[in-house]
């Protein structure tokens, strides 16, 4: 069977019959794990990169897990205020501290 690039093929849906019988007359073989052969170094790396799970992003130097005791009243107004504004209770402080270190704490 003659392969195509990915650009040139057509989806299935928009095949004539006998485009369609052509391009999945490998579907219908037995045994074709015979056909395989070991993975190349580039495979196997890519391979494993995908059964890694994803984890957490990393962001500049990475992230620290920290515990903070903060009053119940202005931690539901924090809350509140990172609805508001689409972020995270932690990307709130984030932003928050930020703001307090660049002043100085002023």
């Amino acid at each position: 069977m003659k392969k195509r690039s990915r650009a040139a093929r057509k989806p299935f849906r928009a095949m004539r019959p006998d485009e369609l019988a052509e391009a999945t007359a490998a579907y219908g073989r037995e045994m074709v794990i015979d056909e395989f052969q070991p993975l190349t170094k580039a495979a196997r790396s890519r391979w494993e990169q995908a059964q890694r799970k994803p984890g957490r992003p990393r962001r500049g130097k990475g992230v620290k897990v920290i515990s903070v005791s903060v009053e119940q009243d202005l931690l539901q107004r924090s809350d509140k205020l990172a609805r508001s504004l689409g972020v995270s209770r932690a990307r709130l402080i984030e932003r928050g501290l930020k703001v307090v270190l660049s002043t100085g704490g002023k």
